[in-house]
C-alpha cells in the first residue's frame, strides 16, 4: 500500500514548464499495527519507492540532458551519499583501450558525446561477505541504430533514450541497496555507457572489433550495438570475482514480439538461479518467463572471418542475442533479462 501510494502519486514533470502538484497530503493506515517493526517496513517501502522513482528519472530524461558523463554523475552522487558502503570506479575511453574494449569501444566511437564505463561496489559495513553479485546493466544513451539506422514505422527511434533503461534499473538498485544496506553481500554495479551514433569515426557494417577476453566479432549489424557493449561489461564482471550476474537491457525488439511490452525474458544455463530471480519476481510484482538457450541456433552466429557476427537474424533474435552473450563469458551463474 505504501509503495502503491508512493510510485502512484509520482508524476514526472521535471521538462514541463509548469508541474502539477500532488493533492494528497497524508495517508493513515489503520488496523496495521504500530511500533519500531512497522516502521522498519514503512521506512523499507520508502526507500525501495524513491529508488525506484530515480530509476524512472533516469530513463525519462532525454538524450541531450543524460549524456554517459552525466549517467556516470549520476552513479557517483549514490556512492558520494552512501559513502559509507559505496565506492566508484569510472574508466574513460583511454582506460577502457587500456584494458582492450573494443567491443564496447566500437559502439561509442561515432558519438561526439564521450563514453563512460561505471562501476559501483557495494560492500557491508560490516560482518563476513558470504555472497558476491554483479547487477550489469545496458547503458545506451541514445541508440539511433548507427549506420544500421532505425528506420520506417515502429522503429521508435524517438524513444531510444530508454535504451539505458537496463543501466537505470541497475543503478536504482544500487541507490535502494545503499539505503537498505543488506548485510553479508557484496554487490557490484556494472554500466558500459556510451551512445550508438553515425558519424565518419563510425563503427561500419563488416568491421571486425575484439572484446577485451579476445573474442573476435564481426558486425553484421550496427543496430545490435547492446550486445557489443554487454561484452566487455561481462567480462568486466567476471574479473571481480563473483558468483552470480544478472544482465538487465533492453535488448531485442524480438524478445517484445515474443512476450509482449510487460513481460520480461530470462535467458540463464543455471536451473537454481532461474528459481531465485523467478521467487523474487513474484515477490515485488514483476512478470518474467524464462526462454530456451537452444544451442542449435548458435549456427546462425557464426562468422567466416572472426569468431562470430554479432546478430543472427530475425527467427529466435532474442535467443541469438542471449547466446552471444554466453558464448562471450562462458559464465554459467548468469542471468539476462530482456524487455
Amino acid at each position: 500500500m505504501v509503495t502503491g501510494t508512493l510510485l502512484g502519486l509520482y508524476e514526472d514533470t521535471r521538462y514541463k514548464s509548469e508541474g502539477k502538484k500532488p493533492v494528497l497530503k497524508s495517508v493513515d493506515f489503520v488496523g496495521l499495527g504500530s511500533g519500531a517493526e512497522i516502521e522498519k517496513k514503512l521506512k523499507y517501502a520508502e526507500d525501495v519507492s524513491t529508488a525506484v522513482i530515480f530509476g524512472k528519472e533516469l530513463v525519462n530524461s532525454p538524450a541531450n540532458v543524460l549524456t554517459p558523463v552525466v549517467l556516470a554523475e549520476e552513479a557517483s552522487k549514490i556512492a558520494s551519499t552512501y559513502s559509507d558502503v559505496f565506492t566508484a570506479t569510472i574508466l574513460d575511453a583511454e582506460k577502457c583501450e587500456e584494458l582492450k574494449m573494443g567491443s564496447y569501444l566500437g559502439v561509442a566511437a561515432a558519438s561526439a558525446n564521450p563514453p563512460r564505463f561505471i562501476h559501483l561496489c557495494y560492500k557491508p559495513s560490516s560482518g563476513p561477505v558470504k555472497t558476491k553479485l554483479a547487477l550489469v546493466g545496458k547503458g545506451l544513451t541514445f541508440d539511433s541504430g548507427g549506420y544500421n539506422i532505425k528506420t520506417g514505422a515502429g522503429c521508435s527511434i524517438e524513444l531510444m533514450k530508454f535504451d539505458m533503461g537496463g543501466s537505470a534499473a541497475v543503478l536504482g538498485a544500487a541507490k535502494a541497496i545503499g539505503q537498505v544496506k543488506p548485510p553479508g553481500v557484496e554487490v557490484h554495479f556494472i554500466v558500459a555507457a556510451c551512445e550508438n551514433m553515425i558519424s565518419g569515426t563510425g563503427m561500419r557494417p563488416g568491421d571486425v572489433v575484439t572484446a577485451s577476453n579476445g573474442k573476435t566479432i564481426e558486425v553484421n549489424n550496427t543496430d545490435a550495438e547492446g550486445r557489443l557493449t554487454l561484452a566487455d561489461a561481462l567480462v568486466y564482471a567476471c574479473n571481480q570475482g563473483v558468483d552470480k550476474i544478472i544482465d538487465l537491457a533492453t535488448l531485442t525488439g524480438a524478445c517484445v514480439v515474443a512476450l509482449g511490452p510487460s513481460i520480461a525474458g530470462v535467458f540463464t544455463p543455471s536451473d537454481d538461479l532461474a528459481k531465485e530471480v523467478s521467487t523474487a519476481a513474484e515477490a515485488s510484482g514483476e512478470k518474467f518467463w524464462r526462454m530456451p538457450l537452444e544451442e542449435s541456433y548458435w549456427e546462425s552466429m557464426k562468422s567466416g572471418v572472426a569468431d562470430m557476427v554479432n546478430t543472427g537474424g530475425r527467427q529466435g533474435g532474442s535467443i541469438t542475442a542471449a547466446l552471444f552473450l554466453k558464448q562471450v563469458t562462458d559464465f554459467l551463474s548468469i542471468l539476462c533479462s530482456y524487455r
